[in-house]
């Protein structure tokens, strides 16, 4: 097993990102339309945030209406990106291996984590799916 492989072996460095300016409704559709669970939160390059699709059922949008148009008008209505994010991010440093990205995530308070290098610039994102596809591919 390669459990000192590197994360950069399992991370997704493609990243689609949100920024504190943009819309919540704008994050909410990037979630959708892509089928992320998950998208980091930047301020420029560097991580500020973790914005999930579980952080977006938390809010109530009762009377609102059921349309897209109208929970999108509700929540930016209501809500920034900021209210809504999770503020205080683990992450793994880009030297990590995948043994402490497995065990970080393997603690269930989370299912993923975002990289970074040692200016706290984001440049990768490791999911508990990406880890599950490096074990697959021991087999």
């Amino acid at each position: 097993m390669k459990r000192n492989e590197s994360i950069r072996k399992v991370m997704t460095s493609q990243l689609t990102t949100a920024h504190t300016a943009m819309p919540v409704s704008q994050a909410r559709q990037l979630l959708e339309q892509n089928s992320f669970h998950h998208l980091p939160v930047v301020s420029g390059d560097e991580l500020v945030g973790m914005i999930s699709a579980l952080d977006m059922t938390r809010v109530d949008l009762t009377g609102w209406g059921t349309d897209r148009r109208s929970l999108d008008a509700a929540l930016d209505a209501q809500f920034s990106i900021e209210d809504l994010m999770t503020k205080e991010v683990e992450t793994l440093p880009v030297g990590a291996t995948v043994k402490q990205a497995a065990l970080l995530l393997s603690e269930g308070r989370f299912h993923s984590v975002p990289v970074v290098d040692d200016k706290g610039r984001l440049v990768g994102l490791v999911t508990t799916t990406d880890l599950v596809r490096f074990l697959a591919d021991q087999f």
